[in-house]
């Protein structure tokens, strides 16, 4: 082994040892005793901004407490029927796994009739049975969430109106989720039905927060927390949540456009080497074809596509923006 060996493996091995330090040294214990004294001096100051501050910390903090289970945390199973029951479809956990492997199967069989390589035609029925359904359910709960996005603040506004007629918040709710079409109206009356049975307002709406995972969601119901803990006019604090919330389309839109010029751009160089792949297999089938007999092709042709895979997700990492 010689010099630039040995520094290529200290190296390697000084990267890993500073990744294992940094994953279990824990919270530095100078600013774990910073943030307390922080506390402690919001929560004795004389200043009416700092108390408030201390407040709304504590009605933040008391919306989940120490036993909060985050839903979908509990394995994989429990994951997959929560997405199942974002996409608003009536699918179960059977019926989709039943859908990949039958996906897959397919594929994987009428690959191996069309070229008789079985490796090939294992890898790409499995790769096809896995990430089909994957992308079908996610572009279903994408819709979901922007129809909710969408009609989530004039739901907002509908509960401003009946808070300032008079009624009560739990009339409001019960109004929304009978006035409000879609999602939006649907996760309301799911929010009233567990208020009929029993359970408090700020657990019905956690409970479909963390069902959810919608950020605007999540915005109002620590707003109701919040008043909650100090008072105030419900309805003037909820219409400037509605006044965020869209802005903040607004502004989603506005980087929507900026960013499409670059998003086309990542569209067109990504699909290249399959246009290029199908119109020489059109072409050329003989030429193409060795990929699906040869081993060693196959593994340079599954190595290759890996390696776009990362350049795909690179370029839309790079193109997507969170607000």
């Amino acid at each position: 082994m010689n010099f630039l060996q040995l520094i290529t493996v200290a190296a390697g091995l000084s990267g890993v040892l500073l990744l294992l330090w940094a994953a279990f040294s824990g919270p530095s214990p100078d600013k774990e005793s910073t943030r307390r004294l922080k506390s402690v001096r919001l929560r004795h100051s004389a200043d009416g901004k700092d108390r408030l501050e201390a407040q709304m910390r504590r009605a933040v903090a008391a919306r989940k407490p120490k036993g909060h289970h985050i839903a979908g945390s509990g394995s994989r199973t429990e994951a997959l029927a929560l997405r199942l029951d974002r996409s608003g479809k009536k699918w179960t956990i059977k019926q989709y796994l039943y859908g990949s492997v039958g996906l897959g199967g397919a594929i994987a069989l009428l690959l191996f009739l069309k070229t008789g390589a079985l490796f090939l035609a294992l890898a790409f029925g499995a790769f096809v049975g896995a990430g089909l359904p994957h992308m079908v359910l996610n572009f279903f709960v994408k819709k979901r969430t922007n129809a909710f996005t969408i009609k989530f603040a004039d739901a907002i506004d509908l509960l401003v109106r009946g808070l300032r007629s008079g009624l009560p918040v739990s009339e409001t709710l019960t109004i929304v989720s009978q006035e409000v079409p879609g999602p939006v109206g649907e996760e309301f009356k799911l929010v009233t039905d567990r208020m009929k049975v029993g359970k408090t307002m700020e657990d019905a709406l956690q409970e479909t927060a963390d069902r959810l995972g919608i950020s605007e969601f999540n915005f109002f119901c620590i707003t109701l927390a919040i008043q909650r803990e100090t008072g105030g006019n419900l309805a003037e604090t909820l219409a400037n949540l509605s006044d965020v919330l869209r802005k903040r389309a607004q502004m989603k839109l506005k980087i929507r456009a900026m960013s499409s010029e670059s998003k086309a751009s990542a569209y067109i160089v990504g699909s290249l080497p399959f246009i290029v792949t199908i119109m020489i297999y059109w072409v050329n089938p003989k030429y193409i074809g060795e990929f699906m007999v040869d081993e060693r092709l196959m593994v340079a042709g599954m190595g290759g596509a890996i390696w776009m895979g990362i350049g795909a997700f690179i370029m839309a990492k790079m193109v997507s923006f969170e607000i």
